[in-house]
């Protein structure tokens, strides 16, 4: 009986040990590759929807975008944390300056329900007090969190390149 049970959980063992099911190795990885993929384009379109709220100075298109305890860390001006604080920094941005710019993806990376974005952006700003219209060059760094209404802005930081 001894000897019955050693075979049985040392041919367990040996069956453990065995590779995996390429079938069921390629489906597990196709599976991945293709909800990184839709995760991908989903935060894409949330970019591109954060850079059309800018370009249209739109607190009521922006706030959305961000997460309710989101972050904004704007050069030159103080954070704003939650729903409130950024909405009042972005008001405070736009009665100051129109942005026309576009936005250049550098790198997407996902890892469960966070991921991070790296993106540059390039156009002009129209300083509202002069009317005068300057360059505009930005690098960004955006931390990103899956919600139940997608995935949103968390965290927001922004540095001039020039």
């Amino acid at each position: 009986m001894k000897h019955n049970i050693l075979l049985a959980l040392s041919a367990v063992m040996l069956v453990s040990c065995q590779a995996p099911n390429p079938e069921t190795t390629t489906d597990l990885n196709t599976a991945e590759t293709m909800n990184t993929a839709n995760d991908q384009t989903a935060i894409k379109d949330l970019l591109f929807a954060y850079r059309d709220a800018l370009n249209a100075s739109s607190v009521d298109q922006v706030l959305p975008l961000y997460t309710t305890d989101g972050v904004f860390m704007p050069t030159g001006f103080p954070t704003a944390v939650g729903t409130e604080q950024v909405k009042g920094a972005y008001a405070g941005v736009f009665s100051m300056i129109k942005l026309n710019i576009e936005f250049f993806i550098d790198e997407i990376e996902v890892d469960g329900d966070h991921a991070f974005a790296r993106t540059t952006s390039r156009g002009t700003t129209l300083i509202h007090a002069t009317g005068e219209t300057v360059p505009e060059e930005n690098r960004e760094l955006f931390v990103l969190q899956r919600t139940d209404g997608g995935w949103k802005i968390a965290r927001y930081m922004f540095n001039k390149m020039k």
